[in-house]
């Protein structure tokens, strides 16, 4: 007699390399989940280019999903450096999470020269206690990779999500792997932005564990009767959600890389 044990899809794809979503509501939280991902980086304003979630949706998330969930904490949209008062924000922020047994929190400061704001980050970081702590996308920003990557090994972040300091992944993978190279996975180094089906495979081939995409798609909205914000590159008609076809697609070409 023979025992049959069914393994989860997921399984499979997590020996090649484990995929981070980046999920901007509780629907495409569920539906990254469900579609394989093996942990989410949750936030709100996906165009904006994400902002901290509300602590009603970072609950709920933590509390409905098997997956580790990691939360963005960007108090606003823009620049990444702070008033006072903001970074206060931050650190309650941080406490509210740890609190709440989220797994990770991605976040990081800079100065007004765009280097990294050491004692701040450090700060957070220490705040963060137990959890994993990514340095998001404001490394792509910094003027020197390699000695921002010094700063962020010497404060002991966890993770560094980065496009190679380029506007896409792809066209930052020659610095993407130098940082590979450098860093030794002390920090990880998270590839993301424009990751797709189409060029995962090169991301597995240089040898990256971790791979970060939103895998997101459209779908209409309802339209007042006016609009309520002046952002002309926000489509006020349309909300971004994670589609699990294309977390899917993700996942099959990773798999098959």
């Amino acid at each position: 007699m023979h025992l049959i044990v069914e393994v989860p899809l997921y399984f499979m794809y997590f020996r090649v390399m484990l995929l981070e979503i980046c999920a901007n509501s509780y629907q495409s939280a569920i539906a990254a989940q469900k579609a394989g991902a093996q942990r989410i980086e949750l936030c709100s304003e996906l165009a904006l280019g994400g902002i901290t979630p509300s602590s009603g949706l970072i609950e709920k998330v933590v509390a409905d999903l098997e997956i580790p969930v990691y939360v963005l904490i960007r108090p606003r949209s823009g620049d990444f450096t702070y008033y006072d008062d903001e970074f206060d924000v931050m650190l309650r922020d941080i406490t509210f999470c740890r609190n709440k047994k989220v797994a990770g929190i991605v976040s990081g400061v800079l100065h007004p020269d765009l280097t990294i704001d050491e004692e701040r980050t450090q700060t957070l970081v220490d705040a963060s206690g137990g959890m994993a702590f990514t340095f998001h996308r404001a490394f792509d920003w910094t003027p020197n990779a390699m000695e921002s990557l010094k700063i962020l090994q010497r404060i002991g972040v966890d993770r560094i999500l980065t496009s190679g300091q380029s506007e896409t992944a792809l066209s930052g993978l020659f610095v993407l792997k130098m940082l590979l190279e450098k860093s030794n996975n002390k920090p990880v180094i998270l590839p993301g932005g424009g990751i797709r089906p189409s060029n995962i495979g090169q991301f597995i081939a240089a040898g990256f564990k971790e791979i970060h995409a939103s895998a997101s798609n459209t779908i209409e909205s309802l339209e007042g009767a006016f609009p309520m914000h002046n952002l002309q590159a926000v489509q006020q008609d349309l909300q971004t959600y994670s589609d699990p076809e294309k977390i899917k697609k993700l996942l099959e070409a990773m798999y098959n890389s």
